[in-house]
């Protein structure tokens, strides 16, 4: 295997827009003592990570695999990193229009936006009686819906049916959602 020019690598992570992460294969080079939390703070070697723009350059090679697992990945390194929840929290939400055109816009901490649609599906996964409710955001990785937002998104919702059961969702980019059922 060779050994990529470090510039041509600077060069590309400097580009607009996401490193080409998925076409990245590199052999695992071990566990970093890395998390990212469920608020979406990110932690290493037990201490925050207070600036901005390292968060944002490894969330930029940030990949999740087939396996469930998180890893930050160069075209040469791949290391394996925890994430208690969702790699992003959505702290924004953008609406425009009603019903079926309705559009949602959301804006992650690390400032992605994404429009919830088929390409970004929307979903709400329940813990108990404890909704967790997810917009996808790019490769396997997607984001949490901050409580706040989750509560602006609920007051969109409209009644459904969905398999011949009564549900609660919200039309975005011309796809129902379901946040929960009826009752």
């Amino acid at each position: 295997m060779t050994t990529p020019d470090p510039q041509q690598l600077l060069a590309q992570l400097r580009r607009p827009g996401l490193p080409p992460v998925e076409r990245w294969n590199p052999p695992l080079s071990g566990a970093m003592d890395l998390r990212i939390a469920r608020d979406g703070s990110w932690w290493h070697a037990g201490r925050r990570i207070e600036r901005e723009a390292l968060v944002r350059l490894f969330a930029s090679i940030l990949r999740c695999d087939e396996d469930g697992a998180h890893y930050l990945v160069t075209p040469v390194e791949k290391w394996r990193i925890e994430v208690d929840d969702a790699p992003f929290v959505a702290v924004l939400m953008h609406v425009e229009g009603s019903g079926r055109e309705q559009r949602l816009r959301f804006v992650t901490n690390l400032g992605d936006e994404v429009q919830a649609g088929a390409a970004h599906p929307l979903g709400v996964e329940y813990r108990g009686d404890e909704p967790a409710p997810y917009v996808h955001v790019r490769g396997r990785l997607r984001a949490l819906l901050a409580r706040a937002v989750f509560v602006e998104l609920a007051a969109h919702a409209e009644p459904g049916e969905v398999d011949g059961r009564a549900v609660f969702g919200v039309w975005s980019d011309g796809a129902y959602f379901v946040l929960g059922p009826a009752d």
